[in-house]
């Protein structure tokens, strides 16, 4: 069976204000045709199908487009909710789209029902893993505590469960949106971190053929049967190295793993540049990127005059400016998102206790008081999301 993973398409996102809608149809077209071209036996979406909960109409009626598509080439789609998504607003329809073979899997409590689909080496059996936030699913999958690795493998253990009372020979997969360690993170994807911890083992995932991941926007192998297919575009320039691609997976009749990578279409590419402003604006090798999306960092020891608009002359895209002067005072205007770039809500709230009470970091108990008014906040907040 041949199947094409995807993920992350976050419909709707922009990119430093840049909208990318075109960008995102672009992918899309690319998709149907990968399906159509490449004989694809079904599609696999491991969440974050959205950018947010409510996503803008442009964004819904991209993704209504996208699944007539497919439903109009007769190859079915399972798909689930990321982090980014409202899971029953995704899931909104789910009984009819069933039926054009568009399979949402969004209820938590549905882990170990698959879409079984067959082909001329016997059963297929797909499952559906949404993003679990531990405290509102740990009930549900009788998980013994609130924290992603226990839920996950709650899950896990109703997969495999499921999976042992079919027939023998019957392959598995699994799709799931998570962290898992040894994946590589990017600035763009949400923090899920929950009692200080946001990764599971790879090992959750023993006992299915494969494991098609969502959440980490690079393309990346975790193992031969675990993979991230990563996002089809690059929403920040920490992913301005990436190669976006999806994974096209054959399975074969015992369950063995072939997996080539498909290259997507790069609307505009992404460069960093470095160095002080005349030195940016002269510099003959930087022809290169005056066609790329552009963030720059200026070195300058005194912030030059209009270097914004003297910059966009040259680089036409420029969509990010940063300051981090060689040396001398105007260090201190590094921008506040700048410091926090890449640090956690733990790593920040710790930061500001340190801060005011002039060098004397958190104590153990204090970081588990932060920690747990951190998912207090982030349980609260999917409430109210599931609640609109």
């Amino acid at each position: 069976m041949r199947l094409l993973h995807t993920s992350d398409w976050h419909l709707g996102r922009s990119f430093h204000r840049v909208n990318l809608l075109s960008a995102q149809r672009a992918f899309l077209d690319h998709l149907v045709e990968t399906v159509r071209a490449r004989e694809i036996d079904a599609v696999l979406v491991a969440g974050d199908v959205y950018d947010r909960a409510v996503p803008p109409l442009a964004a819904v009626e991209l993704f209504d487009d996208a699944l007539h598509r497919l439903a109009g080439l007769g190859v079915p789609t399972v798909m689930i909710s990321g982090n980014h998504d409202s899971a029953r607003r995704l899931g909104v329809g789910s009984g009819l789209m069933e039926r054009a073979g568009i399979h949402l899997r969004t209820d938590p409590a549905d882990c170990g029902t698959p879409v079984l689909l067959a082909d001329a080496h016997g059963p297929v059996a797909l499952y559906g893993l949404p993003y679990l936030e531990p405290a509102m699913v740990r009930d549900t999958l009788g998980a013994r505590r609130a924290d992603h690795a226990e839920v996950l493998g709650a899950a896990m253990d109703r997969v495999r469960a499921d999976l042992a009372g079919r027939p023998a020979g019957t392959r598995s997969v699994v799709l799931a949106h998570a962290f898992v360690t040894g994946g590589a993170i990017s600035d763009s994807e949400r923090d899920i971190t929950v009692g200080g911890v946001a990764s599971v083992p790879v090992a959750v995932f023993d006992g299915v053929d494969y494991a098609a991941l969502g959440h980490l926007h690079g393309c990346q192998t975790l193992t031969e049967r675990v993979r991230y297919s990563g996002s089809p575009l690059a929403y920040s320039f920490s992913e301005a190295d990436h190669r976006k691609s999806s994974w096209i997976i054959d399975l074969d009749a015992d369950g063995a793993v072939h997996a080539e990578r498909v290259d997507c279409p790069v609307p505009r590419p992404l460069a960093r540049i470095r160095g002080r402003l005349e030195q940016l604006l002269e510099d003959p090798e930087q022809a290169r990127h005056e066609d790329s999306w552009v963030e720059a960092t200026l070195t300058d020891t005194a912030r030059p005059h209009e270097p914004m608009a003297r910059l966009v002359k040259r680089f036409p895209h420029l969509v990010s400016l940063v300051f981090d002067p060689d040396e001398g005072p105007t260090r201190s205007l590094a921008s506040y998102a700048q410091r926090l770039r890449g640090r956690s809500d733990q790593e920040i709230a710790e930061d500001f206790v340190e801060h005011v009470r002039s060098g004397r970091a958190a104590d153990e108990q204090e970081r588990a008081e932060l920690r747990s008014a951190i998912d207090e906040v982030r349980v609260d907040d999917m409430a109210a999301e599931v609640a609109r």
